[in-house]
C-alpha cells in the first residue's frame, strides 16, 4: 500500500512517517519549503536527512508567490501574527492531494496532533480542512488516530488502527518518549519555526502589504534582514552587520539605490521606491547614524543605475532619527500606526 506523508523534518512528522513505515506502508514523503520558515533558511529542519535515515523518498514543493497571496488574504484569518494556519494547511494538502493522485497513492498522512496548535489542530479545524481539500476520510493522523474517527485506510484494513496512537494536547513528553523507543534522533525543530508568528516580522509584512500591491519572493527575502524604515514614499533597509550588508548588495534591484559610508566603516543601506531628494537625504542620514564615524558631517556614497555620486549627511542620534522616521511613516499613512 502506497501513501504520501507530509514531512517537515520536525519531531511529529518524523514519528508519523516512522509509524507508517513500521506498518509496511510504502511511504513517499513530501516537504514544503516556505519563504517564511526559519528552518528552511537556517537549515534546522533536516527533512532530507530524516527521509534518508528512514529509507523513504522525498518530494519537495516550494511555497511560491501563490502562497504569498494566501498569507495576504486568508479565508480563515490569521493567528497571533500573520500566520494563516488553516489556509496554509489547506494550501499544502491540496497540492499533496494532486501529487498523491498522480502517483497512485491510496491515502495521505500527517504528523498533526489533536489540540497541539490552537488555530489549526482542534477537532473542528481538522474537519474543516478535510472538507475544503476534498480529503474527507482520506487523511490519517497516526499520532492522534485513537481520538479521531477511523479514516478510510483504517476502516479498509490497509493499516492497523490498533497500532496507531492517542496523543493529544500541547505537551511533547509522549513524542519524546516514543522517539527514544524508536531510535529517532536529531529533531532540532519540534515546535516549528514560522516567521509569520513573530510579531516583529509580522509588522514588517503588514507594512509591505499596505504599501505594495504585488509582493515577490525577492521582497520577502529582503524583509528577513536589516532595520526597516519608511520615509517620503521610500523603503529604507539598513544592514546590521557585514553579512547583512553583503546580502543587501546581492538583493539590490535595478531601480534600487545603494548607500554606504565613503570614509568610515558602517552599514549598507538600500533605498527602494521613491528616489527623490528627500528620500535620499533620509537614507543617507540612516547610513550616518549607524556608521562608526564621529559626530558631525560625513560623506555617503550613493550608487544608482550604474552611476555613483556622493552626499553629505549629518550623524544624528539614532533614537531621534528613529522617532522622526516613525512620525514620518504615520504621516504618510494618514496618521495610522
Amino acid at each position: 500500500m502506497k501513501a504520501v506523508g507530509l514531512l517537515s523534518g520536525g519531531l511529529d512528522s518524523t514519528l508519523a512517517v516512522r509509524l507508517m513505515v513500521e506498518q509496511g506502508v510504502e511511504v513517499i514523503a513530501v516537504k514544503f519549503t516556505s519563504p517564511f520558515c526559519q528552518c528552511d533558511s537556517g537549515g534546522c529542519c533536516h527533512a532530507a536527512e530524516q527521509a534518508r535515515r528512514m529509507g523513504v523518498p522525498l518530494k519537495t514543493f516550494a511555497k511560491g508567490e501563490d502562497y504569498i497571496e494566501v498569507v495576504r488574504h486568508p479565508r480563515h484569518g490569521w493567528g497571533s501574527g500573520m500566520n494563516p494556519c488553516i489556509d496554509c494547511r489547506i494550501f499544502m494538502l491540496k497540492k499533496t492531494k494532486t501529487y498523491m493522485e498522480e502517483i497512485g497513492a491510496a491515502f495521505l498522512f500527517t504528523g498533526e496532533v489533536l489540540g497541539q496548535r490552537p488555530m489549526s489542530q482542534h477537532r473542528r479545524a481538522l474537519e474543516l480542512i478535510e472538507r475544503e481539500t476534498g480529503l474527507e476520510g482520506r487523511i490519517v493522523r497516526p499520532l492522534s488516530a485513537q481520538h479521531l474517527p477511523p479514516s478510510e485506510a483504517e476502516s479498509q484494513g490497509w493499516i492497523n488502527r490498533e497500532r496507531l496512537l492517542a496523543i493529544e494536547g500541547r505537551g511533547r513528553k509522549a513524542q519524546i518518549t516514543l522517539a527514544a523507543e524508536l531510535g529517532v534522533t536529531d529533531y532540532p525543530c519540534p515546535a516549528g519555526g514560522c516567521l509569520l508568528t513573530d510579531k516583529n516580522f509580522a509588522a514588517k509584512l503588514r507594512d509591505l502589504f499596505a504599501h505594495q500591491d504585488h509582493v515577490t519572493m525577492h521582497d520577502i527575502r529582503l524583509l528577513k534582514i536589516g532595520r526597516h524604515f519608511r520615509s517620503n514614499g521610500g523603503k529604507i533597509v539598513c544592514g546590521r552587520d557585514e553579512g547583512e550588508n553583503e546580502t543587501l548588495r546581492r538583493l539590490r534591484g535595478e531601480l534600487d539605490v545603494l548607500l554606504e559610508p565613503a570614509e568610515v566603516s558602517g552599514p549598507t543601506v538600500l533605498l527602494r521606491g521613491s528616489h527623490d531628494g528627500t528620500a535620499l537625504d533620509v537614507a543617507a542620514s540612516v547610513v550616518a547614524a549607524y556608521s562608526d564615524g564621529p559626530a558631525g558631517s560625513m560623506t555617503v556614497r550613493c550608487s544608482h543605475a550604474g552611476s555613483t555620486r556622493e552626499l553629505r549627511a549629518i550623524k544624528a542620534d539614532r533614537a531621534s532619527l528613529n522617532r522622526h522616521l516613525i512620525a514620518a511613516e504615520r504621516a504618510d499613512s494618514g496618521g495610522q500606526s
